[in-house]
């Protein structure tokens, strides 16, 4: 019978040219369901054809590690890879889970097969025929259609497209299309495709968006047929391939002095995109660890933490090409120049140290740096993070969780970060007492990734202790022999940006741009040096995405005294009076108890030595602040920065003094498109809804501590989310218009109202062409920072 059918399938193949019919089958031998793809008659490029549409339709939820089933679709390798039922993101699980990091963990499609990834286009043999009207190529072709869950899910969106409420025709119904970031997932494998389709027949791809337009479907579904053939081969120009050889040399000499260095510059750098010019890149690179010298082939070592042991004798460190498609939410550039290595050098490499010994692997000192490091000058190292402040601190945020997960509701939505004087003789740049107070302070990474979730105890009493020794130093060593005043504040030797910057927290989701963006912030911080290196070693070089709850509880509780820290620094700059009562706003309501415990280890009695001339100190001090860093503070996303229009810019100020119940109607990131009909410009703002709590001190019910009547909102110039939520487009004659309808919005139906006006939803016909415009204005405007937006946090309302 079987064999009788393809030979049918086969004739009616050959007898069009117009396409190729083909059957799916399933294991229940459901009825066939007959399908035209339109016959190609040359070979389809991954490359140059394929990738392109997968970019821009797929890898916007298909990338890092929330990509939904571990499918991830910004490399071929990822595609071929398939899919995974098991989620990374689990913050129940009782012990680690295994590692599944792509082009780390496995490198045979074998060994990922061994990790439980399932194909979803087909791993049979590719088709060699030289004709693609032979029986032999039908037929193949045919198979592998067949046998792909992505051909499947493809065509099922093709033959379902979206369905629209009927009440409110703009949206759809969410019970037919759940878009909760945390959903059941169903990930069915070519076993069980046909009952995944009965069942959840309007979940074909891409989910919960409009289908892919003909083309586009014909192509990929043509590209299946044909094997799904592509690679991820990287040709790198020559002269990257110059500037890789000059960064290796550097990077691995042979002195202990620089083994240690570039020890420490790996743990820092491990996730960051590496490039070498600063016009438009065209590549980008990240370093790694391998058991091969420069000059011999990579073999690369790959741990689940960068500080594990690498279990070989002599440690390399070397660049490679990255492979994947560039996503905002794990895009964090750094540009390697002459002036860079020579600043490395300066601070790393003089004579006025020595390096006697290499520190060892084990994980109580490799997961402390103030440890493993100890033999570095704190000056050397302190003003390695100053340098690219941004790029470590998106560290925090895009770094191993590309999602905040549990440990992200430890921070305010809305703060500023500055820093402390490298300079200056602080209790925190003082080696001694470094030594002496942090060396036995342990970190979460200490106990691995799975831990028990009561650690978080003893990390709250030697974190109490450490703040009562760097009291009772500040009160013999240093209490008045330095002015409490903004000279403590590093001012970026007037020419860096990364002097100050603004923290947006967006639900699990958050953002850190240069310069002091927003109105008043909720909070402020300013970070130290081991304030500074505990946080990278908490939430980047020691934290584990595939930990146990244990470990993410550990962490997510001792970030909380890590933020503490940063807000008694900047409360410190603050009268007394004016302290408490800041403080008292921060953390109001039912306070965690370990937190006040931590709280009153801070027993230092500094006086501020400034002189405030308002009965408004803390809205005093966050001016004098921006006055202070205005020589060099970025301009990027200031307004002026957009539409040189008077009626705009005064209308968007006027949303960014608005506070109340209205403005928690708004989603909490949005990102706005303004454009001249007349002229044919456009630019693109981002708009951030800053929710307000009575504290959060507490890990869980977070909307019980909610004041709606408090969120504040911030619209800026260029791009400052990676997770939008809604998109909106405005003509510039309308910013008025559109400036009141926010203000006059008193229930949830005003923002739909105001949807039906200026939104791009999901359901919208236009959706592709806005996303394709906004990525090509965001890649063309801002070609370094460029990153496809994530859509899986896009609202149906």
């Amino acid at each position: 019978m079987n064999r009788w059918f393809s030979s049918i399938l086969i004739l009616l193949a050959l007898g069009l040219s117009a396409g190729i019919y083909h059957f799916f089958y399933s294991d229940t031998k459901a009825q066939p369901l007959p399908i035209v793809v339109p016959l190609a008659n040359e070979r389809i490029d991954y490359h140059q054809q394929v990738k392109p549409v997968v970019e821009q339709r797929c890898v916007v939820c298909h990338a890092c590690f929330d990509a939904p089933c571990q499918l991830k679709m910004g490399s071929y390798t990822g595609i071929e890879r398939g899919a995974n039922k098991e989620r990374v993101y689990d913050g129940e699980r009782l012990v680690e889970a295994n590692l599944t990091r792509l082009f780390e963990d496995a490198h045979t499609l074998e060994q990922w097969r061994a990790k439980d990834f399932f194909p979803v286009i087909s791993d049979a043999p590719k088709p060699t025929t030289e004709s693609f009207s032979s029986p032999t190529y039908q037929s193949s072709a045919t198979d592998n259609l067949t046998t792909s869950v992505l051909a499947h899910l493809l065509q099922l969106k093709q033959d379902n497209p979206l369905v629209k409420d009927e009440a409110s025709p703009s949206r759809f119904d969410e019970k037919q299309y759940p878009l909760n970031i945390n959903r059941e997932y169903q990930c069915p494998t070519i076993d069980d495709i046909e009952t995944h389709k009965k069942d959840y027949p309007l979940w074909g791809m891409p989910y919960a968006l409009p289908a892919l337009s003909d083309e586009q479907h014909s192509l990929l579904m043509n590209w299946i047929a044909q094997g799904g053939e592509g690679n991820d081969d990287v040709t790198i120009t020559a002269n990257n391939q110059q500037q890789i050889e000059k960064w290796e040399s550097f990077l691995n000499n042979d002195s202990l002095k620089s083994q240690l260095m570039s020890r420490y510059l790996f743990e820092h750098l491990f996730l960051v995109h590496l490039h070498f010019t600063a016009q438009t890149p065209q590549q980008f690179f990240k370093v790694i660890r391998s058991s091969t010298a420069p000059g011999q082939k990579v073999k690369s070592i790959h741990t689940r933490r960068p500080f594990d042991n690498p279990n070989v004798e002599r440690v390399y460190y070397r660049i490679v090409p990255v492979k994947q498609t560039l996503v905002h939410k794990s895009h964090m550039p750094m540009l390697l120049t002459d002036n860079r290595m020579a600043k490395w050098k300066k601070w790393f490499l003089h004579d006025g140290y020595q390096v006697t010994a290499l520190p060892s692997y084990l994980p109580e000192e490799a997961s402390n740096p103030f440890v493993t490091f100890a033999q570095i000058p704190i000056n050397a190292r302190y003003n390695y993070m100053l340098d690219e402040a941004q790029n470590t601190i998106m560290q925090f945020i895009k770094g191993p969780v590309c999602r905040g997960q549990m440990a992200l509701n430890v921070i305010n939505d809305h703060f500023w970060v500055v820093f402390s004087e490298p300079d200056l003789d602080l209790v925190q740049n003082n080696g001694e007492f470094i030594q002496q107070a942090l060396q036995n302070i342990a970190l979460p990474a200490e106990e691995e990734s799975t831990a028990l979730p009561t650690a978080w105890m003893s990390y709250a009493a030697m974190e109490r202790e450490y703040l009562n020794a760097k009291s009772k130093f500040i009160e013999t060593q240093i209490q008045n022999k330095l002015s409490i005043d903004l000279n403590l504040l590093w001012d970026g030797d007037n020419d860096n940006p990364n002097m100050a910057l603004t923290i947006f927290r967006h639900n699990d989701a958050a953002s850190v741009v240069k310069g002091l963006v927003g109105e008043t912030p909720q909070t402020a911080w300013v970070l130290t040096y081991p304030l500074f290196e505990r946080i990278h070693y908490l939430l980047v070089a020691g934290y584990d995405v595939y930990g146990n709850v244990g470990h993410q509880l550990n962490s997510r509780m001792y970030m909380d005294f890590l933020r503490m820290e940063g807000e008694f620094n900047f409360l410190s700059l603050l009268p007394s009076k004016t302290k408490e009562e800041i403080r008292n706003k921060w953390y109001r309501g039912s306070v965690s108890e370990v937190e006040e415990f931590v709280y009153k280890g801070n027993t230092s009695r500094l006086k501020t030595n400034i002189e405030y001339e308002t009965d408004t100190p803390y809205q005093e001090l966050l001016d004098n602040i921006k006055h202070k860093f205005q020589r060099a503070i970025s301009q990027r996303h200031s307004l002026e920065n957009g539409f040189d229009n008077a009626s705009l810019l005064d209308n968007f100020a006027e949303i960014n003094k608005q506070k109340g119940k209205h403005v928690s109607l708004l989603p909490e990131s949005t990102i706005v498109r303004i454009f001249d009909k007349s002229t044919g410009k456009q630019h693109f703002y981002t708009m951030l809804r800053h929710s307000a709590h009575t504290n959060i001190s507490h890990l869980f019910n977070e909307d019980d501590r909610r004041l709606p009547e408090e969120d504040t909102v911030t619209i800026a110039s260029g791009f400052m989310t990676s997770h939008p939520n809604a998109f909106l487009q405005v003509e510039i004659s309308d910013v008025e218009g559109f400036a009141q309808t926010i203000s006059a919005m008193t229930v949830e139906a005003d923002y739909a109202a105001l949807l039906d006006v200026y939104g791009v939803r999901r359901t919208n016909p236009q959706f592709w062409a806005f996303a394709d415009n906004m990525h090509e204005y965001f890649k063309t405007h801002y070609p370094i920072e460029f990153g496809y937006l994530d859509f899986n946090r896009l609202e149906n309302r």
